[in-house]
């Protein structure tokens, strides 16, 4: 059995968005105890993060962390903005291409007028977009 994968990007005091995608079904799913751990861990890694960004110059930081057979990988904006998976051991390629393809979708987010910068996204246009993308690579 894999574990789910959780997607979260985060904001600069904040979770701005949140999607767990079981991997078998491509639909949300795991027990309290599971997701509550998977938060633990990507909140456990914000400092990586911090710390990683700052020894390079590309938007892609690849995998931060790894806890139990999982890793944390990252893609940091222009506008410091994280967008933090936690998988168990995807590929490089696919997680990358994964993270180019939602910060499309964000990209477009944030130019809606709208939508006020680095408040929680409620678009559920958004979300099935992220949704889709996240079985197209990851699943």
């Amino acid at each position: 059995m894999s574990s789910p994968i959780l997607f979260v990007i985060v904001g600069k005091n904040e979770p701005l968005f949140e999607a767990e995608i079981d991997t078998h079904t491509g639909t949300t799913g795991g027990n309290d105890l599971s997701t509550r751990q998977n938060y633990f861990v990507l909140h456990s890694a914000l400092d990586l993060v911090e710390k990683s960004a700052w020894t390079t110059n590309s938007m892609y930081l690849r995998v931060v962390d790894k806890v139990n057979h999982q890793q944390v990988s990252t893609f940091l904006t222009a506008g410091n903005i994280k967008f933090m998976l936690l998988h168990g051991g995807k590929g490089e390629e696919v997680v990358r291409s994964f993270f180019n393809e939602v910060y499309g979708y964000y990209v477009k987010l944030s130019m809606n007028p709208f939508y006020k910068y680095d408040t929680p996204i409620t678009s559920l246009a958004f979300e099935n977009r992220v949704r889709a993308a996240a079985r197209a690579y990851l699943c």
